[in-house]
């Protein structure tokens, strides 16, 4: 085999969610290792990081500047970064890394604003390095079948699109409790200018996107602010339309009490419509027609080459959000080794994540009913 390419990490410290996340789905495979990070701004708790990642505690440096340069100068450098803070730290370490020669893979939205993310895709430009974004869900199996299905024309041309992610988790003021992964996605200062919609609704723009294989080029956005002082949405409802004439409706709500993490899609064509839901993410249905319905699971012999690529165990053995992930920093191993990896997003996805949230909360803001969405 191989040997592991070696994975920095920028964020990710003590008490993060998503960068252990990182961790695991990036060495899932064996193909990465973890050797060195920026976990925090704060020496002392990237110390600490260290320690629990049980990397050598020379590679655990103070800030993202001492560890570019520090590993630049290493005979063994690391391969790439990940960046997984914030929102507004994202642009300062991409482009930082990308000018110090390194690869980047980024935890989603792209940027903090529009405006960062067309300066971002203009870095990677000049770099010529690799940029990655993680939407995860793109990862799974069935999803990847799921858009493999629409571009073989088995349902017909698609006619709408109904895309939903409720979550419950901030249907109170949990910012004010001490709860380090809701405050900083409610302050515009780290968020951006998108809560809710930055947060997961954009994952459900990208998700809509990636499945039927269609742009949006209009929409209408009413986005709400239910929490009592929140100061950036916590529930979205878009309505979309797409290029050809194609309708779709997007709801992305986090005040929903009782919902996990409800992504959920369903498009619907001519001949026939597919459900996929990220809760139940080993079965894809798939209604025609003529009346009969097709089932399929994650490890069926009849999935196509990219949902078997996918997938790591025999069927009836589930897998679900870690290996989905892992999916993704796969693809980014073959790319680093020379290889392709057309399912992967990058910063064209990137900017148009972040033209739709900028647009949407716009247009929600002016009350301009539909509106042009340029996702350049």
């Amino acid at each position: 085999m191989a040997e592991r390419l070696r994975m920095g990490l920028i964020g990710g410290g003590p008490g993060s969610f998503i960068g252990p996340v990182h961790r695991m789905a990036a060495e899932l495979d064996g193909q990465i290792a973890l050797v060195a990070g920026a976990f925090s701004s704060d020496a002392a708790r990237s110390a600490l990081a260290g320690e629990i990642y049980g990397i050598d505690p020379r590679r655990a440096y103070p800030d993202v500047a001492a560890m570019l340069t520090a590993e630049a100068a290493r005979a063994d450098p690391i391969d790439f970064v990940a960046i997984t803070t914030p929102n507004c730290h994202h642009l300062s370490a991409a482009t930082q890394s990308l000018a110090a020669g390194f690869a980047v893979v980024s935890d989603k939205p792209a940027t903090a604003t529009l405006e960062e993310a067309r300066t971002l895709r203009d870095a990677v430009a000049a770099a010529g390095r690799p940029y990655a974004l993680t939407y995860t869900y793109t990862g799974y199996p069935l999803v990847r079948e799921a858009r493999e299905r629409v571009r073989r024309g088995a349902i017909g041309a698609v006619r709408k699109v109904v895309v939903e992610y409720p979550q419950g988790w901030l249907a109170g003021p949990a910012e004010h409790a001490d709860n380090r992964q809701a405050v900083w996605r409610v302050d515009p200062t780290q968020a951006g200018p998108g809560g809710c919609i930055g947060d997961i609704g954009v994952h459900a723009f990208n998700l809509a996107e990636f499945v039927t294989g269609l742009s949006v080029d209009r929409l209408l956005a009413d986005l709400g602010t239910v929490v009592p002082g929140r100061r950036l949405d916590d529930d979205v409802s878009v309505l979309l339309r797409f290029e050809g004439g194609a309708r779709g409706v997007l709801m992305a709500s986090q005040i929903s009490i009782g919902e996990l993490n409800g992504l959920r899609i369903r498009v619907y064509g001519e001949t026939g419509s597919l459900d996929w839901h990220q809760e139940q993410p080993n079965s894809l249905s798939l209604h025609f027609s003529d009346g009969w319905t097709e089932v399929l699971r994650t490890g069926d012999a009849g999935l196509g080459a990219d949902a078997r690529a996918a997938t790591r165990l025999p069927g009836g053995h589930p897998e679900g959000y870690l290996e989905a992930f892992a999916n993704l920093y796969r693809d980014v191993a073959t790319v680093l080794r020379g290889g392709t990896a057309p399912a992967l997003q990058g910063v064209h996805q990137g900017v148009r994540g972040m033209a739709f949230i900028d647009t949407a909360v716009r247009a929600s803001r002016e009350q301009s009913g539909w509106v042009a969405f340029d996702g350049r």
